[in-house]
């Protein structure tokens, strides 16, 4: 299934792949008929000292070499557009499916390991084709080839390969087994590596902060440690390969040199065919060598190709049926809705639900709060609506339409969701703001970003809404991405918008500015507010309370004051530290 996938890969490039081999045909069977001819040059025109023979002979050799040459430079060109447009397309193919992702698919492989499997592995495997399209067919073309010549010339003598050849491969072929297993352990430990690099660039304000630099290179050096040592022990190994050929290459030749030296003596060889039997000999070997560097790539590559695998063939739970359905209005219902994060890439089984029959309904056009303690699912629950994840058990409604009922990306569009982590890209101020509504005009933007309360400060920086952030807004604070976020949200003109603890990071008097401006502006849009303080949804139509799963209660802020125990502790704690608007 694999090899299907990645072979798929070399969708464009498979002529300059088929000209490879066709190339290197040519290119051995030049490399194969050079011998020949320069044995006839010390067999007859040095023996005859025929100088015009040895001329004519001479030339034909040094055309032959040039054409050789010219056929290796086209083999080699060729192989690598082959290769370089294959790991293009491998590259294309995971972050594809990458994109194709739901949450739960993305918690199984850590950020560094899609990264490295995207780069490293996808560069092994590209330079594993590249040497295969030639060595893999050169090597063993030229090994057959040689060997049908060698006994051509002198088949006693050509009997020290049916020695040498099966003692190395024996033992060559022993090496690799050993070697695989620890060139994956090593691929793991690059993975380890490039976490620990990740987690410390993303966090590198928290590190100083807490002056945990040298905790953190420490713990840099000692993934770098477990790395050297795993590329040690898989790279030792495969050291001993090329001493070994060499060391059977050279007994060959010696051998060959004795009994080829005793065959001239009494007269059964002329000098030429041994000195061409000796090249053939060398070309042999030199082969049996090329296919075990070429092996050791490929060691390398199955590896890499292995994690690539993983990634290819993860299934993609978020399917849609080809019959979708259309929807009415955008009014939520949740029907005994359970849900747990599925933990078994840990060996683990399945934890507790995180949600446990939860049943809500959410009518057109209203806004609604949902708070509780952390961890109470609050987050869980509304990533459920654009189906980021799907539920265990239970329906989640939108529009009258089970969500796995309908078209993934129509869902998604009538969604804008401001997630706890938020989220910006390296480019302008105005370009962020339009992954809302790619088309927007500026004063669709600037009448969002008043809307979020962002205009005031976007007007104060440099260039305005052409001031270009860094990754992922890192010039700004806290609550200016939150604000810009929101209103890239709100350009969206979404039917549903999903706050998710999103003005978390600012202050009483703006969280109080932004939700006004939203009771205004968001007339029929269905707005959930998820947040830790009750300021920020008490003026919400009704509030759904979340306790450990569960959906403890559901009412205006009245209400759950009178009737609510877990609301009214959240409540008169926070208004104890001073959380209630003015």
């Amino acid at each position: 299934m694999v090899s299907k996938k990645v072979a798929a890969c070399m969708q464009g490039y498979r002529l300059p792949a088929v000209l490879t081999p066709l190339f290197i045909v040519g290119e051995v069977a030049l490399d194969i008929g050079i011998p020949l001819v320069m044995a006839s040059i010390i067999n007859v025109g040095l023996a005859q000292q025929d100088v015009p023979y040895i001329c004519k002979l001479g030339a034909l050799m040094l055309l032959m070499a040039l054409c050789s040459l010219a056929l290796g430079v086209l083999a080699g060109r060729s192989s690598s557009v082959a290769g370089v447009g294959f790991a293009k397309n491998l590259r294309a193919a995971l972050f594809d499916k990458i994109q194709q992702f739901s949450f739960r698919s993305l918690d199984k492989f850590s950020t560094a390991s899609l990264i490295t499997r995207l780069t490293t592995d996808v560069t092994n495997t590209q330079m594993a084709l590249m040497m295969g399209l030639r060595m893999l067919f050169r090597a063993p073309l030229m090994l057959l080839c040689g060997a049908a010549m060698a006994f051509y010339i002198n088949s006693n003598l050509a009997m020290i390969l049916l020695v040498a050849l099966p003692l190395l491969s024996v033992v060559i072929f022993g090496i690799f087994i050993m070697a695989f297993p620890r060139f994956r352990q090593l691929m793991s430990k690059y993975d380890s590596l490039n976490t620990r690099t990740q987690e410390n660039l993303t966090a590198i304000r928290v590190v100083k902060a807490f002056v945990r630099g040298d905790y953190e290179t420490d713990l840099f050096n000692n993934s770098v440690d477990e790395m050297q040592q795993a590329a040690f022990r898989a790279e030792s190994l495969m050291a001993t390969t090329m001493p070994i050929m060499q060391l059977g290459m050279y007994t060959c030749m010696l051998a060959v040199a004795w009994f080829g030296g005793n065959t001239i003596i009494a007269g059964e060889m002329l000098v030429g065919d041994l000195m061409s039997f000796i090249s053939y000999i060398s070309q042999i070997l030199m082969s049996v060598m090329m296919i075990a560097m070429i092996s050791v790539n490929l060691i390398l590559s199955k590896a890499s190709i292995n994690r690539i695998g993983e990634v290819l063939d993860e299934e993609i739970d978020l399917t849609e049926p080809q019959n979708t359905k259309e929807t009415g209005k955008a009014d939520i219902v949740f029907e005994d809705v359970c849900f747990a994060y599925d933990n078994s890439q840990n060996g683990q089984e399945k934890r507790a639900d995180v949600l446990s029959n939860v049943n809500l309904s959410i009518k057109v056009g209203e806004t609604v709060g949902i708070i509780g303690g952390t961890g109470s699912g609050k987050s869980t629950l509304v990533q459920l609506i654009p189906r980021l994840y799907d539920v265990t058990s239970g329906r989640v409604l939108v529009g009258g339409v089970d969500v796995r009922e309908q078209n993934l990306a129509d869902l998604r569009n009538k969604v804008a969701m401001v997630l706890q982590k938020n989220l910006l890209f390296s480019g302008t101020v105005a370009d962020n703001l339009r992954w809302g509504n790619a088309n927007a005009t500026q004063a669709e933007i600037e009448a969002a970003c008043r809307a979020a309360a962002a205009h005031d400060f976007i007007s104060t920086l440099p260039q305005g809404y052409d001031t270009v952030l860094g990754q992922g807004g890192v010039n700004l604070s806290g609550g200016q991405r939150q604000r810009l976020c929101i209103a890239r949200a709100l350009l969206k003109r979404p039917d549903i918008i999903i706050l998710d603890d999103s003005t978390s990071a600012v202050d009483t008097a703006t969280d109080k500015a932004i939700r006004k401006t939203l009771r205004e502006d968001l007339h029929g849009i269905t707005t959930i507010i998820v947040a830790q303080r009750i300021t920020s949804v008490m003026d919400a139509d009704k509030i759904a309370v979340l306790d450990d799963g569960r959906l403890i209660d559901c009412g205006k802020h009245d209400e759950l004051l009178e009737s609510c125990a877990i609301y009214r502790e959240i409540y008169y704690s926070q208004q104890k530290g001073g959380e209630a608007d003015a």
